[in-house]
């Protein structure tokens, strides 16, 4: 299942080379970092205008006018200097929950197309010193990091040592 990031970088970075006639750009989109600007904030257009010396707000509403996410989004917006700001539908959201949920085995989360061979290296207490609650800190994020990667489908090699011996 593609993440909705993904497929609102994909979609709004169509749309900007099609705007621009084919110039190089990449929608950067993120997270809003306040609620009341929505779900998403794609920052992209402001780089991309000043490499066309162009106004950003005004490449940012030509943007607008020809994105289509209506099937993802309830509402768009241009913000300050040429901010999109994206707002979800409660419908998508409750549909990807819902695709989430019937897919006990990988809550929707497809398997590396190909896996790596990782090395995760963890833990290392000192055998010269004494053992001490801190020394698990790292051997649990280690093996935290291992089974997030294996879930994803990689091969990992857990790697353990013990320092300063």
């Amino acid at each position: 299942m593609k993440l909705t990031i993904d497929i609102l970088e994909d979609t709004i970075s169509q749309v900007m080379r099609e705007v621009t006639g084919g110039t190089d750009c990449r929608a950067i989109v993120k997270p809003a970092a306040d609620p009341k600007f929505g779900d998403y904030q794609a920052n992209g257009v402001m780089a991309l205008a000043k490499k066309m010396k162009t106004k950003p707000r005004e490449l940012a509403a030509r943007v607008v006018d020809k994105l289509d996410v209506s099937d993802i989004c309830e509402k768009i917006e241009i913000a300050g200097p040429g901010f999109i700001n994206l707002t979800l539908k409660t419908k998508y959201l409750s549909e990807m929950l819902s695709n989430i949920f019937a897919d006990e085995q990988n809550l929707g989360i497809e398997k590396a197309a190909k896996p790596l061979n990782i090395v995760v290296d963890f833990s290392g207490p000192n055998i010269a010193k004494q053992m001490h609650v801190g020394h698990l800190r790292s051997t649990i994020i280690g093996d935290c990091i291992c089974r997030m990667l294996e879930f994803l489908g990689h091969n990992v090699i857990r790697q353990n040592h013990i320092g300063d011996w």
